[in-house]
């Protein structure tokens, strides 16, 4: 049997042009030694931040694009600005963090970065049942020199390294940046940057490359053509997987309007599938918040689902979000008032994009002996009528020991690369 995989892949990268030279004096702060000591925000506040910024950010971008597919990572996007964030000060510092919907009053910033710190730590724990790698570099223009104080956290907290390169020589250090996130990303994102200034001073970039297997696979020998409702006017052909008889968590929420079906992977991680009722898709984009994810994750319960109809797809994204962060109210970095002077005094930094991009691929592939299916005593089924994702749905991956977001998206035309 051929395997099913889930693989979305994604990389983000922040580009930072300096503007003109000026020499900054550095306020007192924390040692690194003492930064790195002390307790670290614990997970809960750190998924429920990240939930509360992923809808936040699903929000603008499904607003912006209501007709289109929508994929992203929240946590890369968080996880990069947070590590910005290191060599930002005042004003800049508070927007970046409180963008990120941290409560700076509850949980001080160095909590914020102990907590990622632990989070990255745990995301890349070697499993066998899950391919997961998140990681962070920095690329700085040769010559400029960066803060000790800053290259020191990067590494010690965002395991972070500097390369050199040639920003003057755009097309080299394109190559470079592109060729070492293709090479991150297992060859699922190419051409990160379609170009570069050659003012540029210093890309960060944060990757996630994640590949997982059904617990339960689709046998590719049921998958079958059929159409699927991109709106009341058009409809598209799709292959749709089908499996009949399957055991997994689902609830039927009749206040928003939706059902859910959650599909475990092996690593006992999980895809959250959630099919809006007819006319329902912008009623329901409206009431996502953290508390809604919390009330799906506790009413989720086990029942056996006669069939159900699935669309193998491929989905990719790719954004600029410079204009929708700032709606976000992280608007000063991408300005010439941006404190960056953490990064380094060589020169006046200011973010000049966010680019993003996403890749979520999901098919009927598993592996042989990977099929193992807890069936409890006392399931109760569903009626017998086929549950069919053959209409726009959303898709939330989640990370069973963190409980964050680590993909989001909304598949509103599943032949649309």
């Amino acid at each position: 049997m051929r395997a099913e995989t889930m693989s979305p892949l994604l990389a983000l990268g922040l580009l930072l042009a300096g503007l003109c030279s000026r020499v900054h004096c550095l306020p007192e702060n924390m040692t690194p030694e003492g930064q790195h000591k002390g307790t670290s925000v614990d997970d809960h506040v750190l998924a429920s931040s990240n939930t509360d910024f992923a809808f936040s950010l699903y929000k603008q971008l499904a607003l912006k694009n209501p007709s289109k597919n929508v994929i992203f990572s929240p946590l890369s996007i968080s996880m990069a600005l947070a590590f910005l964030s290191l060599g930002a000060h005042g004003s800049t510092l508070t927007e970046i963090l409180e963008g990120l919907k941290f409560n700076l009053t509850e949980t001080p910033e160095t909590e914020i970065h102990r907590g990622l710190q632990h989070l990255l730590q745990m995301l890349n724990r070697p499993s066998n049942e899950l391919q997961l790698s998140v990681g962070n570099a920095m690329f700085v223009q040769e010559q400029l020199k960066l803060l000790d104080k800053f290259r020191e956290d990067a590494l010690a907290l965002y395991t972070s390294e500097a390369f050199s390169t040639n920003f003057k020589d755009p097309e080299a250090a394109k190559s470079l940046i592109n060729d070492y996130v293709k090479n991150k990303t297992q060859g699922k994102i190419v051409d990160l940057f379609m170009d570069l200034d050659p003012l540029t001073k210093v890309i960060l970039v944060n990757y996630i490359y994640f590949k997982a297997q059904w617990r339960t696979p689709f046998d590719p020998k049921e998958t079958y053509k059929t159409q699927f409702h991109v709106s009341e006017s058009e409809t598209v052909e799709v292959p749709m997987m089908s499996i009949g008889g399957l055991v997994t968590p689902y609830f039927r929420d009749e206040e928003l309007g939706c059902t859910l079906v959650e599909l475990i992977y092996t690593s006992n991680d999980s895809a959250l599938f959630i099919l809006p009722d007819e006319g329902k898709m912008q009623d329901l984009e409206a009431k996502l918040s953290p508390e809604t994810l919390t009330r799906w994750r506790e009413s989720l319960y086990p029942r056996r689902i006669h069939e159900l109809n699935l669309p193998r797809f491929s989905i990719s994204s790719d954004y600029k979000l410079k204009d929708i962060l700032s709606q976000l109210e992280i608007k000063k970095v991408f300005t010439q008032e941006a404190d960056l002077s953490g990064i380094t005094d060589d020169h006046k930094l200011e973010v000049s994009q966010v680019v993003h991009k996403a890749v979520l691929d999901v098919g009927e592939e598993g592996t042989e002996g990977a099929a193992v299916t807890g069936i409890k005593v006392g399931i109760t089924s569903i009626n017998k009528i086929p549950l069919s994702f053959n209409r726009p749905f959303l898709i939330a991956i989640v990370l069973k020991d963190t409980q964050s977001i680590i993909f989001l998206g909304k598949v509103t035309n599943p032949s649309q690369a």
